[in-house]
């Protein structure tokens, strides 16, 4: 959720953060955004990307409840709120993204179940990506992970470069 201390840095920190994610997800893909919580990025990217169909996982009831009230507001119909645990969500999707919902060597257990057969986890992780790549890299493949990488994003743009895991499941 959002701080009062961060209605300065809304615009670049959290919502063109998010946006900035937008360039690694192909065009008219399924995308799951996991612990949705305020709608980071899961809403960005579906106003910004209309080509994609977006379902926002959210377990908490009032989270929930707000995403489902944003997206009628919002006149989303590319998006769907799914109240659940996304360890209890069984569909398949084209790209998983995650920000702010756990450190990677838990994420990965939790977003590769709803990842397709080549398809991508975006893990927003900012300045301990490195830190936490380096920490479940050992496992990755046992995952069922085929490649990995830390993106950069927005450089040149944004005053805080969106930093991202990109985990692409094997096919």
């Amino acid at each position: 959720m959002l701080g009062p201390r961060e209605v300065g840095r809304l615009w670049d920190r959290h919502l063109l953060n998010c946006g900035a994610l937008g360039s690694l997800i192909p065009h008219g893909a399924d995308v799951c955004d996991v612990g949705s919580g305020a709608g980071l990025p899961g809403l960005v990217l579906a106003l910004a990307r209309p080509d994609l169909t977006v379902t926002l996982i959210e377990p908490l009831l009032r989270r929930a409840t707000f995403l489902s009230e944003a997206v009628d507001a919002l006149g989303l119909t590319n998006t769907r709120v799914v109240r659940a645990r996304a360890e209890d969500h069984s569909d398949l999707y084209d790209t998983v993204t995650a920000r702010a919902v756990a450190p990677l060597p838990r994420l990965v257990r939790v977003t590769l179940g709803l990842c397709r057969p080549g398809g991508s986890v975006l893990a927003m992780k900012g300045e301990r990506a490195a830190l936490e790549l380096a920490e479940v890299e050992p496992e990755l493949a046992a995952h069922g992970v085929a490649s990995w990488t830390i993106e950069r994003l927005g450089e040149g743009l944004l005053e805080t470069p969106t930093t991202v895991v990109r985990l692409v499941a094997r096919s």
